[in-house]
């Protein structure tokens, strides 16, 4: 019984690891004069639930760069069928996949949260977490009242770069890796690889304030959303429980610095997370009991991150 209701939450491969399929949508907002998608200011909308921490990234990234006027948000929340649902009806739809269709008549894939949505075109721009918010970026400027702030700066792209690359596949994929392993190889593999980058991220951070030195980028951002929701989620429901955020000597100060710029603390729905995970996995928490803690209040204690004395690599 387990296993089939894993296989239909989380399919695996043959070795029973967890394998994320890639998103549909991969169109671009930029001023190139052919792209039917040109920034402006209240012509697109993010589509997010507050417990998914792909979405969260996007929130994140609009909060830091002050999109707030120009870009809009429709929260969406888990049902027990396993589907996204609205608040209200949007656009004539009550569901996420209604939102599809009327993107994509006929569509047959999943139908995941963040979207960017074109109310113009009334259709999908976008649904990978990491191209969005990279438009976020660098294509609202005009609009933003941050728009000095570079979370993707030509200098540091390549370091950037490869910080993603490394924290995808072990940590922010990788707990789920954890979570979702039905063999107990494949979670041995995942767990380890887990605690190995989450143990280089901490002897880094020893060197730097930030992951690139003294400026936060979206390697930050992409990191940011999993240790927010790992000491309240992954470390028991995932299984990721060699240690917590908290006990790491620079991570768990790392992780209240992010918390505490400005407009990302209100980005963040501790509540929201914990109904999510432990009230909408069945699988892997049959009673769909919310555990008390912990107080979100922890990440408000100082960090003294503005010591660090910012010598990456050194």
């Amino acid at each position: 019984m387990w296993q089939l209701m894993m296989s239909k939450l989380a399919p695996p491969d043959r070795t029973g690891a967890y394998i994320r399929p890639t998103s549909s949508f991969r169109n671009f907002v930029s001023t190139e004069a052919d792209n039917p998608h040109q920034p402006a200011a209240g012509r697109y909308r993010l589509f997010v639930g507050t417990g998914c921490p792909w979405a969260h990234r996007t929130l994140v990234t609009r909060a830091l760069k002050g999109l707030e006027d120009a870009i809009s948000v429709s929260i969406v929340y888990p049902s027990e069928g396993g589907m996204w649902v609205m608040e209200s009806e949007t656009f004539g739809c009550n569901t996420m996949p209604e939102l599809y269709q009327l993107a994509l008549p006929g569509y047959q894939g999943r139908c995941t949260v963040p979207v960017l949505w074109d109310e113009s075109k009334k259709t999908i721009v976008n649904n990978e977490s990491s191209e969005i918010i990279v438009m976020l970026n660098s294509e609202f400027n005009e609009f933003a009242s941050n728009p000095e702030m570079d979370l993707y700066p030509l200098d540091l792209r390549s370091q950037i770069d490869e910080w993603n690359e490394k924290i995808y596949q072990s940590v922010n994929n990788g707990v789920y890796r954890c979570g979702f392993a039905q063999s107990q190889a494949a979670y041995d593999s995942a767990c380890s690889e887990l605690f190995a980058v989450l143990d280089e991220i901490d002897r880094s951070l020893l060197r730097s304030r930030y992951l690139c030195g003294d400026r936060v980028t979206l390697a930050d951002v992409r990191l940011f959303t999993t240790l927010f929701r790992f000491d309240a989620v992954y470390y028991s429901l995932f299984k990721c429980n060699v240690r917590r955020i908290q006990d790491y000597e620079h991570l768990g100060a790392y992780l209240r610095d992010l918390y505490q710029l400005p407009g990302v603390a209100g980005t963040c729905d501790l509540e929201a997370v914990k109904r999510d995970y432990y009230g909408n996995l069945f699988p892997l928490n049959p009673g769909c009991i919310i555990p008390a803690g912990p107080d979100p209040a922890s990440l408000l204690k100082a960090h003294d991150r503005e010591k660090v004395p910012n010598k990456p690599g050194v």
